[in-house]
């Protein structure tokens, strides 16, 4: 198991590999992939149980993840990349024609890793929920794991899932909310303020903690509470606050980089920010 500082080593790495992806084709969705990639990091390296070869697109016996907030590709593809489910010169691909990684991840090009479609928002977890029952129904003690944004809650279906899955006391599954406060056309804030997630999930009958995901003492310590959780009738959701853009410093704070990618003079300054791991650019 890598330590920490090899951990934080390969998310500045992810951070690269992200700011790159979308600078080659000037489309793309840097911010809250930058945001993520500490947890995404985290979470293939060290707190999910999986194989990324042969691939199972059913993953029994394994842990599995679902990224339901899918304009977020970048980081996800860079993350499965570097922890081996497909060559990572392929990133080298994103966005092109006839590439395998799609803007939204996709599954009818047979990508390694990737076990739904991602187009419209709102979808995962309802997908989710149904592979954590079916995990419970085959007797597979494995974790179903969840990616949302905090603009994605907004979207009705997110909360027929909860409901759902509370209800059914689906008590293998932990979906993690990115709370970076930013969405396409502004603040969460301004756009639908309805914001207290915590007291939300709750009410619905969840487990919830908070956790700063781009800190790693935070998500080192929540984390694992969460996985303590596991098995106790009910399902499980973290607030992970994070910042838009994260380790850039000229896209934090503000959706406008929510999906614009950086012209040359742009990466030249984010990478100059993120030291290069030994595992090298793609």
């Amino acid at each position: 198991m890598r330590s920490t500082v090899e951990l934080q080593s390969m998310t500045s790495q992810v951070r690269r590999d992200i700011v790159r992806m979308v600078h080659a084709v000037n489309s793309g969705h840097p911010g809250g992939s930058l945001g993520c990639a500490d947890y995404l990091t985290a979470l293939f390296f060290r707190y999910m149980k999986h194989q990324a070869s042969p691939f199972d697109i059913q993953g029994k016996g394994q842990d599995v993840f679902f990224l339901s907030n899918g304009h977020i590709s970048p980081v996800f593809y860079s993350v499965l990349a570097r922890s081996g489910y497909f060559p990572v010169s392929e990133l080298a691909s994103f966005r092109k024609i006839n590439t395998r990684l799609q803007g939204h991840p996709t599954t009818h090009e047979g990508l390694e890793g990737v076990r739904i479609a991602s187009g419209s928002l709102g979808q995962g977890l309802s997908v989710a929920t149904g592979t954590a029952l079916q995990k419970k129904l085959d007797k597979d003690s494995s974790t179903v794991w969840v990616l949302t944004g905090d603009g994605e809650l907004q979207e009705g279906q997110i909360w027929e899932a909860v409901m759902f899955a509370a209800h059914n006391k689906v008590d293998n599954m932990i979906v993690a909310i990115d709370f970076n406060k930013q969405q396409i056309d502004g603040s969460t804030q301004d756009v639908m303020g309805l914001t207290e997630w915590t007291s939300k999930f709750e009410a619905f009958g969840w487990a919830v903690l908070e956790m700063d995901g781009n800190d790693w003492s935070s998500m080192e310590t929540v984390i694992p509470q969460a996985q303590a959780l596991l098995g106790q009738g009910k399902p499980i959701a973290i607030v992970m606050k994070t910042e838009m853009g994260q380790g850039v410093d000229y896209m934090m704070g503000t959706h406008a980089w929510h999906g614009k990618a950086p012209n040359d003079e742009q990466l030249a300054k984010a990478l100059a920010q993120l030291p290069e791991s030994s595992d090298g650019d793609y």
